[in-house]
This record gives structure tokens, sequence and C-alpha cells, in this order.
């Protein structure tokens, strides 16, 4: 799929690697990606390291993507983004590898859906699709809610909103 010569390896992000992640991705996406909707499930909320991967050459890290606990209505799911790419490591196919990485590893954890915003063109062959009774929190084009599940079943008569899931000793709103 990644057709560099020289494939990165992709590891479980740590703790340590935040800041290089961090800094990866305000490259990629600049100070734009806090006014995203998806930002707000990110907000107070902690990716979860076990599901998310950075790609590393010559100890560089040069793409990631993260995975994220949220909740669609009352349903378990993962909310993944961002994911980045260093330019010099981009249209090599390295984000659809992250992608399809994380995928998997959720899938093993027993995780039965991911839910994203994105192209379809993009995302679809990667076995996402238009999540069409899903909604996002904030102005968000609904064609751009995209659901993949990991699953058989498990995106079948799925409706409702997204939200991040409550920090312990959080109480849930709306409760």
């Amino acid at each position: 799929m990644y057709d560099n010569p020289i494939s990165p390896e992709l590891l479980c992000e740590r703790p340590q690697d935040a800041p290089l992640v961090d800094a990866l991705i305000a490259r990629a996406f600049g100070p734009g990606r806090f006014v995203k909707a998806a930002e707000r499930l990110r907000e107070n909320n902690r990716p979860d390291l076990d599901l998310s991967f950075v790609a590393w050459t010559d100890g560089k890290a040069v793409g990631c993507v993260r995975l994220w606990p949220v909740t669609i209505g009352e349903t378990p799911a993962l909310l993944l983004g961002p994911f980045a790419v260093d330019g010099a490591h981009r249209s090599q196919g390295l984000g659809a590898a992250l992608i399809t990485r994380a995928c998997e590893a959720a899938a093993e954890a027993g995780h039965a859906l991911i839910v994203l915003v994105g192209d379809v063109d993009y995302f679809g062959p990667l076995g996402f699709s238009i999540a069409r009774d899903v909604v996002m929190p904030g102005p968000v084009d609904q064609r751009r809610v995209l659901v993949r599940a990991l699953k058989a079943g498990a995106g079948d008569e799925l409706m409702g909103v997204v939200a991040r899931l409550p920090s312990r000793g959080e109480p849930i709103l709306g409760a």
C-alpha cells in the first residue's frame, strides 16, 4: 500500500510521543483545526494510545492517527482523527496505511464502530460509508459524517448524536 521504498514503522503512540504528534498535526492542519466540530469531541478527552499510531522513519515521526472514545447515541464507538502525514511522505499511501492499522487494532480490541468526518472518496475504499442517521455536534456537512462497522451488523440501525465519553467522576450531560 505504502509505495515509498523505505516503509515507516507503525508503532502505538506513547505518552512521550505527544509533543511530536501534536507538532505533526499542527503542521498539517494549522490553528484552523480548533474550530472543527470533531475537535469538540477531543476536548477534555484522551486518545486511546493502544489504538493510535505513529509512523517512524529514521527516528522521526512522519505520520500519525488517533482514535478517541465516543458514543453514538448510547452505542460505544471510536472517533478517528486527526490523522496527519509529513509533507515529504504524502501521496504515497501512508495515511491509508495508518488508518488501516488503527482500524485493525480497534477490531482486535473488540470495538465495533469507528466514526469520522471526512471525504467519502478517500475513506470509502478504507471501509467507511456515509452515516445518514449519525449527527456530529456543531455544524458539519452530513455527507462527510462517515462510519465503519468493525463487527457484522454493528452499523445497522445506528443513529444518534456523537458525544465524548465523560471522564470518571464527571457528570453525564443531560442525565
